[in-house]
């Protein structure tokens, strides 16, 4: 057969199992798609270490590790894992409280926030704990990280002005208004001008002069590279560090020399919260990433592995005095473009920054500030997610509001705050819709073996006979409204001798709800109306046999609703009257 990079390797269940499978005809893909990435996200790697206020250099030592720890476990062929603004921004915000931005025990204190992450990750890892990826909805995602984003554009406007701090009112802002802050904004305007021509248009132009789709779009992505370089040239020529302008400062060279401080166990205490807060996003962005590029190529991801493989990930970073990283949309998807087919590219990209460290990285110095916040600002807004908003509110209020309170919640209450408001807020919106159930009363659809709601469509049913459909498990949060909707039909159709409940759509009954069932059951008895089901699942039959309900109150249980209808139509009383159609 001949080789296809679309449909092998697959993701696998054993350690390198794509190096096991390599092929040479991939090489070249690789090792370019490992270049292009390198000098992709030098910038974002040094931007992302000043928003989560560490010095540049450790974005950059962030981005070694990681990328070989992630292809040792990693099931995702193209994915690239290291720094990214939601971690960034989370790692700032969780540990600012403990202490001060930017001093020796906030580098350290990320250095463990990272180590306690990757632990917690790979633990979960090796306790096939991957299905907590459904834990966090869409709503809830969707809404931290456009919350997030909001926090990360405002964060970075002190940046685009040239100040340390954002005034407190206009006239203030005017009083401490100089020059060069002109000038820093000037250079933030038009920075931020060409990236963001470049995000829009540039694909289109160069399509135009006869470059392909994938070139054009792996060229406009490679934009902040360049006007990184611009920045580096204007500010060395016109000498703007020394006019005022906020530039990166010394940069060490070499590869980093990590220097550990144990913190006491209290401060270990409070770390382990937001090491879980941050696991649990950062994997869950991770694999929508790792899924969607795999969908891409028609690959498979192991949701277990990937804990393993973030886990991994995070050490490696901690190891090499990082901070806390995940899977990247931007840099997975230069990596796609540039043509990766294993995560042998990331294990490239990462001997070219450490090259680069051994080499070039004192000249970062004199980058200015404003363009590492340029490149922030054009990665980050479009995350702010509004039409998932838009979306979610016309589709479902509930699911739209839960986005939109997740977001507030992030700006007024903090990443934490806004967590668990989301994911309270979803497990409220369960809760409350599954305590509204629905309950239909159902007839045969005439001349078939079908049946309806008599609500919505045209059916027979038989006055002695009602057969009730219940749309939803029966737990503790709907008994009462089950009982009360069942409780109102037996009103609506007073010659009722058997009552049918059937329960295709059951999948679970908890023993509030066993409780209603024996309860309605006795009480239909002193009415002389019997109980019969119809469609139960096995799972619940399994359970249900256990109990003495199926044994001693319940008539029989019918395979398909069809038989139940003609097996309890023929049950004659005294005194029946003739079908009816509704």
């Amino acid at each position: 057969m001949r080789d296809n990079p679309r449909l092998q390797p697959p993701g696998g269940e054993e350690l390198l199992a794509w190096l096991r499978h390599y092929r040479l005809a991939w090489l070249s893909g690789d090792l370019v798609a490992g270049l292009v990435t390198a000098v992709m996200i030098i910038p974002q790697s040094m931007a992302y270490a000043m928003l989560a206020g560490l010095p540049v250099q450790i974005g950059l030592y962030a981005s070694l590790l990681p990328l070989l720890g992630y292809a040792l476990f990693g099931t995702s062929m193209s994915m690239s894992v290291g720094p990214v603004a939601v971690t960034a921004l989370m790692t700032a915000a969780l540990l600012a409280p403990l202490a001060t931005i930017g001093s020796e025990h906030y580098l350290q204190l990320a250095i463990w926030l990272a180590l306690l992450s990757g632990a917690l990750l790979f633990v979960l890892g090796l306790l096939r704990m991957g299905f907590l990826a459904n834990f966090l909805s869409h709503p809830v995602i969707s809404g931290f990280i456009s919350g997030a984003s909001i926090l990360i554009v405002l964060s970075q406007l002190p940046h685009m002005l040239g100040l340390a701090s954002l005034p407190a009112s206009p006239a203030q802002l005017l009083a401490e208004w100089q020059p060069v802050n002109s000038l820093v904004l000037g250079m933030g305007l038009l920075a931020l001008g060409g990236l963001l021509y470049a995000r829009s248009l540039l694909a289109g132009h160069l399509q135009r002069l006869g470059l392909s789709a994938s070139a054009a779009r792996l060229l406009a992505r490679l934009a902040p590279i360049l006007v990184v370089l611009l920045g580096l040239l204007v500010t060395i020529g016109w000498d703007l560090g020394a006019r005022g302008v906020p530039v990166v400062g010394s940069l060490p060279a070499g590869l980093p020399s990590l220097v550990w401080s144990t913190p006491d166990i209290s401060t270990l205490r409070a770390l382990l919260l937001p090491a879980a807060l941050i696991s649990l996003v950062s994997f869950v962005e991770s694999v929508s990433i790792a899924q969607s590029l795999a969908r891409r190529k028609r690959q498979s991801i192991d949701p277990d592995r990937e804990l393993l493989a973030l886990g991994t990930a995070n050490v490696g970073s901690a190891l090499t005095g990082g901070f806390a990283v995940c899977g990247g949309f931007s840099r997975s998807g230069v990596n796609v473009e540039a043509g990766a087919n294993t995560p042998l590219a990331g294990v490239v990209s990462m001997l070219v920054i450490g090259l680069i460290l051994l080499t070039i990285a004192p000249l970062f110095a004199w980058l200015p500030l404003v363009v590492l916040a340029v490149v922030i600002l054009v990665a980050v807004t479009p995350l702010i997610d509004v039409a998932s908003l838009r979306r979610a509110w016309r589709y479902d209020r509930r699911e739209g509001l839960t986005l939109a309170c997740t977001a507030a919640g992030v700006l007024l209450l903090g990443v934490e705050g806004g967590i668990v408001l989301g994911v309270g807020l979803s497990i409220v919106t369960q809760l409350w819709r599954g305590s509204r159930p629905h309950v239909a009363v159902v007839g045969r659809v005439p001349g078939t073996h079908y049946f309806r709601n008599t609500q919505r469509h045209l059916v027979e049913t038989e006055p002695q006979l009602l057969a009730i459909r219940i749309d939803e498990n029966i737990f503790f949060a709907n008994t009462k409204a089950i009982e009360r909707a069942i409780l109102q039909a037996l009103r609506d159709y007073p010659d009722t001798r058997e009552l049918l409940l059937i329960l295709s759509a059951v999948n679970h009954i908890d023993s509030t709800g066993l409780d209603m069932l024996s309860e309605l059951s006795e009480g239909l008895r002193e009415k002389d109306i019997n109980i019969h089901l119809a469609e139960v699942k096995g799972p619940v039959m399994d359970q249900l046999e256990d109990t003495d309900w199926i044994e001693q109150q319940v008539g029989e249980v019918f395979p398909s609703t069809y038989i139940a209808f003609n097996t309890l139509s023929e049950v004659k009383r005294p005194s029946d009257p003739p079908p009816q159609t509704a």
